[in-house]
């Protein structure tokens, strides 16, 4: 956004220099989304308590979730920001009717998938990183026992594929080589875990870095699919 408002190409810029402290013509630079501004202005009309006031699994304030997949309504839900996935599921009405819970995305693509055993793990900043995942943009989907993990990943490193910018090597080529390998019947998992290693390291911005997710969260969960 800042490189095409500078009248470039609309392209990831490497870092550091941070835009915090280098951006938008060189000078120190905050981005921010639509959630946080309309969360500014609703604090603002209705004081700080609006959020600091809800509390959950140790965690304050709210949060939107995008829920989609195999549960009875669909949609986003306005639920405290310690919520599970199964308060994310109750909100949305349940699972789908014949639907077990299987799996789950925590936070768009990015984020991979985890197993229906850790269903206890609050959905918010900061609790699921240790498992190698993490909130995003909260875009949940729910996969069931009619599901193959291995297939959601696939999707996810197609979108991936298509979404690449193409600038740099690693996140380009990288994307396109593990869709072919997650293609084929059997994964080559040390193979895999080379070309993760490789994107995480040397791509330029979050889309290639966060791309494994996926990849081992699949192979870690969910070895009996692959």
């Amino acid at each position: 956004m800042i490189e095409s408002i500078e009248g470039k190409r609309g392209l990831p810029r490497h870092r550091p220099p941070y835009v915090a402290q280098v951006g938008i013509f060189n000078q120190p630079t905050l981005v921010h989304n639509v959630e946080t501004l309309y969360w500014v202005a609703k604090i603002c009309r209705e004081g700080p308590e609006i959020l600091s006031g809800i509390e959950k699994n140790g965690r304050k304030g709210l949060r939107s979730y995008s829920i989609s997949g195999r549960v009875a309504k669909p949609g986003v839900y306005l639920l405290p920001a310690g919520s599970t996935i199964l308060d994310v599921i109750e909100a949305a009405g349940g699972m789908a009717e014949g639907h077990v819970l299987k799996a789950y995305q925590p936070g768009g693509p990015s984020s991979g998938l985890l197993p229906a055993s850790m269903s206890d793990v609050p959905l918010d900043f900061d609790t699921l990183q240790p498992h190698g995942s993490f909130i995003g943009s909260a875009a949940v989907v729910v996969l069931s026992d009619q599901d193959r993990a291995r297939d959601a990943a696939l999707n996810m490193l197609r979108f991936f594929e298509d979404e690449s910018c193409g600038q740099c090597t690693p996140c380009r080529v990288g994307c396109e080589k593990a869709v072919k390998l997650m293609s084929a019947d059997s994964w080559n998992t040390d193979l895999l875990e080379e070309l993760c290693q490789a994107m995480g390291d040397a791509s330029i911005c979050g889309l290639g870095q966060a791309a494994p997710n996926p990849i081992r969260l699949t192979i870690k969960h969910f070895p009996e699919e692959i």
